[in-house]
């Protein structure tokens, strides 16, 4: 090997590593803000959720995720997450004075270091939190499902939709889709993603309120009235939003 590539190959090595390094250094400083490290102090477990008291340092917090398998003495990070006062679970019979829900925990800060980086589909809604006044970023994950569902008959796609939102906005429309997600009872509400393979400007996910219950994978026809530009608050806030959705059969 001639005497210069010699030098340059431990050169670039090296080179490559501090990259490798600078980039695990940004990650981590990323994801260092509003960063948790809690330990489990008491699991409750519902059909759908699973409620954990947890501590971090002297301050104690009840956490709400999709259920989970979970043990008191466990420690989890987590960043965020919505916070709701005076909740109600109906299964536990139990008022909570705060929970905060989240979309995931992890037993490890890389994990969590990864789901800060940025994504072209998550929404970063600001929650106000009138007690102290400080604001919480609520990060929420919609991943792009391979589905192929053929439109309903006198219905629309999302793609169609999310085009001509002005149009359909006001209007009942049915629209046939996926269920990729479903989160029962917040805010006294059942909140249900739907996508069926058509996109617009990036726009493939739908979201619905409603009273009735479905299941991850169901192939659905939901009958609602289209709002735009909806805000619940603490960080529920939607362009599009399908509401009082119907199934129909």
């Amino acid at each position: 090997m001639p005497p210069k590539l010699i030098f340059l190959v431990p050169f670039i090595s090296l080179l490559m590593f501090a990259c490798r390094q600078g980039q695990n250094s940004q990650l981590m400083a990323q994801t260092s803000a509003g960063l948790h490290k809690v330990l489990v102090k008491e699991v409750l477990q519902t059909s759908k959720y699973t409620y954990l008291l947890v501590a971090e340092n002297a301050e104690e917090n009840w956490l709400a995720l999709p259920k989970m398998q979970a043990s008191a003495g466990e420690t989890y990070y987590y960043r965020n997450g919505f916070k709701m006062t005076d909740f109600e679970s109906k299964e536990l019979n139990r008022k909570f004075a705060t929970v905060y829900f989240l979309e995931s925990i992890s037993a490890t800060p890389e994990i969590v270091a990864r789901e800060a980086m940025p994504n072209p589909h998550t929404t970063m809604p600001q929650i106000s939190d009138s007690a102290s006044n400080s604001a919480y970023t609520a990060k929420v994950l919609v991943e792009k499902a391979v589905v192929n569902v053929k439109p309903a008959e006198n219905g629309v796609t999302i793609a169609e939709l999310m085009e001509n939102k002005e149009k359909y906005a006001g209007k009942t429309i049915l629209i046939k889709g996926k269920v990729t997600k479903f989160n029962a009872e917040i805010m006294k509400l059942n909140w249900i993603h739907i996508q069926d393979g058509t996109e617009y400007s990036g726009k493939f996910d739908l979201t619905a309120t409603t009273g009735i219950e479905v299941a991850v994978g169901d192939i659905i026809t939901l009958e609602g009235k289209i709002v735009l530009n909806k805000d619940f608050g603490y960080g529920y806030s939607y362009d599009v939003l399908l509401e009082d959705a119907k199934l129909i059969k």
